[in-house]
């Protein structure tokens, strides 16, 4: 009966976006929406009144109302009342609370990282520690997300937590006091070598270009002479701080994006409104395949006008513009309501949500539609597909072995021993594990669980189902079987063989206990290809200038 419930419920929004997309004219279209909003309600109180079940109304709307906006894009979505809190948080960074991430690890809710300097890093809250009890509430089986609801609240409200502390046997009460808590856009700036400063940003909440800023100040005082500028991962956010940012680096009334809607108010021009900081200081942007939004505005602002050089990988492809309706009962709606060009002209965004293939599944652009642009020295540019990097890094795929580590909590958990067992470690550019220490954590694995299945034994057995599929197999199976004994995994082997990928991994997880994450990032630099790239073209300028000539 339920699945009957859920198919005529998917008829309906179906039909209803059908109408509403065949009718033509204005008046049309608001009959036939006045009457299929009609045919909603009336369907909705029947199913109320005459279903043998009780249901939940707000659950079966909700549900059907995302039904009907995942036929449009992944980012138009309806927020209701009580999601309104989680939203504002995401667009300002803001909220009342402890100031810690909550995660569930191995059926607990444990705290995974503590702000520096807020109150459950007062506390003495440590990454490991196992929340029990949110006010006397058990949370013990709740999800991590309904945990961190209930530790939200007014700044100056009062919360008690039951918590199992890191390596003891016996629970304590911890009482905190909620204060504003204000996730920083840029986690890390620092110098990286004595000319070249480091600058992550991996938001774009309210007051980004004020802390991109102030970075950039503090490492030009400190002597930085060129930039690595880190937008790997950034999934974007808000299109007045992309502006702001990109005005850093270019002059003012200089074009950074066109926005382009059905609706008169988004067919917008943004400009660069303040004179800029600085338009001379070389810049290396990172980018990844993660890099979205607002991030793609701003690299390929930077990459339109040759003003520095992207490095990493093609970017994901979002040139889409949201913004927020409100609706009754304090709900929202956010939605798409334009397209952004940058200054070539090019629309970065890669997929077509209007064309979608038979599985209602929606197209890239075709790379025979990508048309081509031109930055400011006339480099040749694509839209259609993200913002493609100057200088490409490959990244090597993580091994099967350390995925599966990290996957089972083996990682984490050897790392929070290791917290135990040692007061201090040396600083992040200096902390490395010792052989000796690696092969304790070798020797610690041993009753652990963590099989895993390599790309050569996919590979196998693909092998194997292609063949057993084509008639092949018989002819083949003796080969197939003494390959599949040769490259079978062996865990000590791997652990050997991957030795310095694992070591690497282990040490940024626990200079995290010691340092935060700050701490952590220092330490990554050595072994950051995309970070290595920068520097060197940073420090060739022959080759750097090339690069923007497009003489590379």
């Amino acid at each position: 009966m339920l699945k009957w419930l859920k198919n005529k419920w998917l008829v309906l929004v179906c039909i209803f976006g059908v109408v509403a997309i065949a009718a033509q004219s204005p008046t049309e279209k608001y009959f036939e929406i006045t009457k299929n909003l009609d045919i909603f309600a009336t369907l909705i109180r029947e199913v109320n009144a005459y279903y043998v079940d009780d249901i939940n109304p707000n659950r079966m709307v909700k549900s059907g109302i995302d039904a009907m906006l995942n036929t449009l894009d992944p980012y138009t979505n309806y927020i209701p009342e009580d999601e309104i809190e989680n939203y504002r948080t995401m667009t300002t960074g803001l909220y009342g609370g402890i100031g810690a991430v909550i995660g569930r690890r191995k059926d607990r809710n444990i705290i995974l990282m503590p702000y520096n300097g807020f109150p459950a890093d007062k506390a003495g809250l440590k990454i490991g520690d196992e929340i029990l009890e949110v006010d006397g509430f058990d949370v013990k089986k709740k999800s991590s997300n309904d945990v961190s609801k209930l530790l939200k609240g007014q700044a100056g409200t009062k919360v008690k937590l039951k918590v199992l502390k890191l390596g003891k046997t016996i629970p304590e009460i911890v009482e905190f006091q909620r204060e504003k808590i204000k996730i920083d856009n840029v986690p890390y700036f620092g110098m990286i070598t004595s000319d070249i400063g480091y600058v992550q940003l991996t938001e774009f909440t309210s007051d980004a270009s004020r802390e991109v800023k102030k970075g950039i100040e503090d490492l030009k005082a400190k002597g930085a002479k060129k930039l690595i500028f880190d937008l790997r991962d950034n999934p974007g956010g808000l299109l007045n701080e992309a502006v702001n940012i990109s005005n850093l680096f270019i002059p003012k009334d200089m074009l950074v994006v066109n926005t382009k809607g059905k609706v008169a108010e988004w067919v917008k021009e943004y400009k660069a409104l303040n004179p800029p900081f600085d338009t001379e200081i070389p810049i290396a942007v990172l980018v990844s395949g993660r890099s979205a939004s607002a991030s793609e505005i701003v690299s390929g602002v930077i990459q339109d006008y040759d003003r520095g050089v992207l490095i990493g990988q093609k970017s994901y492809g979002k040139g889409l513009v949201q913004t927020t309706r409100p609706l009754t009962y304090n709900s929202q709606l956010k939605v798409t309501t334009a397209k952004y060009y940058i200054p070539s002209g090019r629309c970065i965004q890669s997929i077509d949500y209007s064309n979608r293939g038979t599985d209602g599944a929606a197209k890239k652009v075709a790379d025979s539609l990508r048309v081509a642009f031109k930055t400011a020295n006339g480099r040749v540019v694509f839209d259609g597909g993200g913002v493609s990097p100057d200088i490409e890094v490959k990244r090597e795929p993580i091994a099967a072995i350390t995925n599966s580590l990290i996957g089972k909590d083996l990682i984490f958990d050897f790392a929070s021993k290791y917290f135990l067992e040692h007061p201090a470690i040396a600083k992040p550019l200096e902390f490395q594990i010792s052989d000796a220490e690696y092969s304790e954590f070798v020797n610690w694995l041993k009753d652990k669980e963590y099989d895993y299945t390599t790309k050569v034994e996919t590979t196998i057995k693909d092998l194997t189902s292609a063949a057993q599929k084509e008639k092949y197999f018989d002819e083949i199976k003796d080969q197939l079987e003494v390959l599949k004994i040769r490259m079978a995994h062996n865990k000590e082997h791997d652990l050997e063989k991957h030795k310095s990928e694992i070591k690497e991994v282990l040490e940024l997880e626990i200079l995290s206990r010691y340092y935060f994450e700050k701490g952590a990032k220092e330490a990554s630099f050595d072994d950051d290809p995309e970070v290595k790239e920068a520097i060197k073209v940073l420090n060739d300028s022959n080759r750097y200038q090339q690069i923007l000539a497009g003489k590379k």
